[in-house]
Order: structure tokens, then sequence, then C-alpha cells
């Protein structure tokens, strides 16, 4: 039934890369502020949320903003990541997320720019049997 997820070879920079920026906004090393979530996003980046309902980046920037104001503990673990190039520079890259007792996989779009990565989409879905 589950597909047989292989990166390509070549494109196994671009996974470690991309890899080590997941999952997005909970890498305090690539920023906590505003400005760092809007410097990786694109403009007209949007998300679908495990619940299914759909965000603009301006509610997804509120949000970040609000939870990064205190400290707090953040436990997750990744799995899975797979990654294929879509575009010339776009890439998906695919992975599961374990919080607690919730599993989702997700799905990242990325753009290589010439200043550095950006977030064009993101969408997690809740895994409801395992």
């Amino acid at each position: 039934m589950e597909p047989n997820l292989i990166t390509a070879p070549e494109l196994l920079p671009v996974l470690e890369e991309l890899t080590r920026r997941e999952p997005i906004f909970h890498r305090p090393e690539f920023g906590i502020t505003r400005g760092d979530f809007e410097a990786m996003t694109e403009p007209d980046y949007w998300e679908v949320g495990a619940s299914g309902r759909r965000y603009s980046r301006q509610y997804v920037l509120d949000v970040l903003e609000e939870r990064y104001r205190q400290p707090f503990e953040d436990h997750w673990e990744t799995s899975d990541f797979h990654c294929m190039e879509i575009a010339s520079a776009n890439y998906l890259l695919t992975y599961t997320l374990r919080q607690g007792g919730r599993v989702t996989r997700r799905a990242t779009l990325w753009r290589r720019t010439a200043q550095d990565w950006k977030i064009v989409y993101h969408q997690g879905t809740v895994v409801t049997d395992q």
C-alpha cells in the first residue's frame, strides 16, 4: 500500500539541507522572530493545517509571533524524509512528524533562491490508523 519513496542520489545534498530545516518554524537556529519567519517564507506562502483548514501567511506569522513570546518546550521527532525536484530549484520534501501521541505526514514545498531557502507551501495531515 505504501509507496516506495527513495530520494534520487543527486538530490541527497538537498535532502540533507532541507531535513535540517524541518519541521518548519520549530528550528530556533533558523530564527524565532517574525522577521526571521518572514525571511524564510515566500510572500504568497500559505498552508493547510492538520485540521484541513487553510491558513494565510499573515495568520501563520501572527501565531508564530505569539508562540515565541514566551519560552516553551517543543518535543517532536521526525522520520521518513523524502525529497523530489518538482521544477527547477523547487523541491517537495515529505516526512513524518510525531508530537506526543499525534502523528502527522508533512509536505513542504521549498524554493532555492539566490539568498537562501524559501518556504512556498506547507501541509500537515493527521495519521488516523497507524
